[in-house]
């Protein structure tokens, strides 16, 4: 019937995939919202019962819920499936939120469904290529960007840029050579909000305010500028190079280092060893940049 895979689980935020295979003769049942909950539906469609109301989800719209809170879902018009990326907040983690206006925060989380809107829809699909392991943005990054814009789309938070404060730059630029330095290690967003003495919403708020990139991208980079290094300069494997400089999975670091060289390892390592066709040949085809 359904599935659920936890792919982050913190005190603060977690995130869910879910899978659901209910047709109409289903019979729904009751569930109830363990935390705040925002919800991108990703694929297929179902019904969302929720206060008193009947919200019909399709790909794109956004599935809200208030922790504690009873709900139904329904598969009256669709057998095929539905999946949904899922981010819970616990109650002392909604920084995200706490800039919506007071007369409007209880209303926020009773919103039930969103329809489909561009400023979610991008940022939904930028969470799910994170998932996938095909960005590097972080999946927490991306599920605190996604609860941020949709904080200033349905609940009505003002946009704009913060004024970021000498101090908070300092924190921004200690932490990049913190990451630096241990990019060879498994670093999350929560650890480097700790090291900083920062939330991890403010955090990543502030650091790439002050450097143009997010902390997960700027630790990506680290790695890929070490790996590259290493290619041109060392005959070790591929694979050891990929484990050494902080991958954990080879077919991983092969797929962002090609994304990033529009070529691969292997090739990159024979270019830096004196065969120049093989930029010359990717630049030709408009394929590297």
């Amino acid at each position: 019937m359904s599935a659920a895979r936890t792919l982050i689980d913190l005190p603060a935020f977690s995130a869910t995939d879910y899978r659901c295979d209910a047709g109409p003769h289903d019979a729904p049942y009751t569930e109830v919202h363990r935390r705040f909950s925002i919800a991108y539906v990703r694929k297929g469609s179902f019904g969302y019962r929720y206060r008193g109301e009947t919200y019909e989800l399709v790909a794109g719209s956004v599935l809200v819920g208030h922790a504690s809170d009873e709900f139904v879902c329904t598969h009256e018009h669709h057998g095929g499936g539905d999946e949904c990326l899922s981010f819970q907040f616990s109650d002392e983690s909604l920084e995200p939120f706490g800039s919506v206006p007071r007369s409007r925060r209880a209303k926020l989380w009773q919103a039930g469904g969103i329809p489909p809107l561009p400023g979610l829809i991008v940022l939904g699909e930028l969470a799910q290529s994170a998932a996938d392991g095909e960005s590097d943005v972080g999946l927490d990054e991306a599920a605190l960007l996604f609860a941020g814009r949709f904080a200033e789309i349905v609940g009505g938070r003002e946009p704009g840029r913060a004024a970021v404060q000498p101090r908070d730059r300092r924190r921004a630029v200690e932490a990049a050579l913190r990451i630096d330095a241990c990019a060879h290690e498994s670093l999350d967003l929560e650890q480097s909000a700790n090291d900083a003495g920062l939330s991890a919403f403010h955090f990543l708020r502030v650091f790439s305010s002050v450097l143009g990139v997010t902390p997960h991208q700027y630790l990506i980079r680290s790695r890929l500028r070490r790996a590259a290094r290493l290619l041109a300069d060392e005959a070790r494997s591929v694979s050891d190079i990929a484990f050494d400089v902080g991958f954990g999975d080879l077919s991983n670091f092969v797929r962002t280092f090609h994304r990033a060289a529009g070529v691969s390892p292997r090739r990159f390592r024979q270019a830096a060893r004196g065969d120049r066709k093989i930029f010359q040949d990717r630049l030709g085809a408009g394929t590297v940049g």
